[in-house]
């Protein structure tokens, strides 16, 4: 069964974007140290247009052939043209307000998030990448497989959180930790399974 994984980018107290949706203020920590080493390991998660500034045009997919937006983080590159963010991934953008596709490469469906994410877990191929943003990641925290969370030095205050969602703590194991020489930290987590019940002791 293919694995649902959050991969994204957030300041230290846990903000994804600015409260009106732009993340510029996260790029300046992209550094050279961090991305000749990382990108190549995900090359995947680079947009197809910057893709051939880090030599990775023709990379083959590694860990994704499937990605998964809501409406607020594919509307940014809709807005200056980018109508195929990530033409070498299966792209789908979960809305009930965009309507039809602006591209043909970009499937539009306003299907139940969660029975989507069941239905693709079925079907074989590479994991599923939930690209963003907080609302549809709080919808999908049943099905979230893995957490990938690229955490940049600095603090932002307030904006658009990794999660929107209802108080709900769900459990996580951390797998893997990375820091890096200007501070940024790429944390890698799995599901917890949940405990089984004890079983009841007999009596004699």
């Amino acid at each position: 069964m293919r694995k649902l994984s959050y991969f994204v980018g957030t300041s230290i107290d846990g903000f994804i974007a600015s409260p009106d949706g732009d993340f510029d203020f996260l790029m300046p920590f992209v550094t050279e140290d961090y991305a000749p080493v990382f990108f190549p390991e995900y090359p995947e998660t680079l947009p197809t247009p910057g893709r051939a500034a880090f030599g990775l045009a023709d990379a083959p997919n590694k860990r994704f052939d499937t990605v998964l937006m809501g409406r607020g983080t594919y509307d940014p590159g809709l807005a200056i043209g980018l109508t195929s963010p990530y033409a070498h991934l299966r792209q789908i953008v979960l809305s009930r307000t965009l309507g039809s596709s602006p591209d043909p490469a970009v499937e539009v469906t306003a299907e139940d998030p969660l029975a989507l994410v069941r239905r693709l877990k079925q079907e074989d191929g590479l994991g599923i990448w939930l690209c963003g943003g907080a609302d549809l990641a709080g919808q999908l925290l049943p099905e979230i497989d893995e957490l990938i969370i690229k955490q940049y030095p600095v603090v932002a205050g307030s904006g658009i959180p990794l999660f929107r969602a209802d108080f709900q703590p769900r459990a996580f194991t951390l797998t893997d930790s990375r820091i890096f020489e200007r501070g940024n930290v790429v944390l890698t987590y799995a599901r917890t399974s949940p405990t089984p019940p004890a079983t009841p002791q007999a009596t004699s």
